[in-house]
């Protein structure tokens, strides 16, 4: 079992930024690509970021894409994705999760964390 539990997220006001982390507690990290979802209240989860098991490859939504990046550290057993200029449509809870392969569709990952709630006001 891969255990995944995300923390720096908060309250910050539109166009500042927040660097989310996940710290995984499986002795087998590096093996795994990871991405990051989304979810606002009354919607679907929704894609964010991905990277592969090397970190040489990363993909985003649209929606992030330049504003957003993701990356890990195998020595720490992290991945992390620094939201930068953050909009009011920011505002969801973000889940990190650790599949086999690096994809925006949620059934590829098996692992999920608890989710930590980023609010993004005016």
């Amino acid at each position: 079992q891969v255990q995944l539990v995300e923390s720096g997220g908060g309250l910050v006001q539109a166009g500042s930024s927040l660097r989310l982390s996940c710290a995984a507690s499986t002795r087998t990290f590096s093996s795994y690509a990871m991405g990051w979802f989304r979810q606002a209240p009354g919607k679907e989860r929704e894609f964010v970021a991905t990277i592969d098991w090397s970190g040489s490859s990363t993909a985003y939504a649209d929606s992030v894409k330049g504003r957003f990046t993701i990356s890990r550290d195998d020595a720490k057993k992290s991945v992390y994705l620094q939201t930068n200029r953050l909009k009011l449509e920011d505002t969801a809870v973000y889940y990190c999760a650790a599949g086999a392969v690096t994809s925006s569709r949620e059934y590829r990952y098996d692992y999920w964390g608890q989710g930590i709630q980023v609010t993004v006001s005016s």
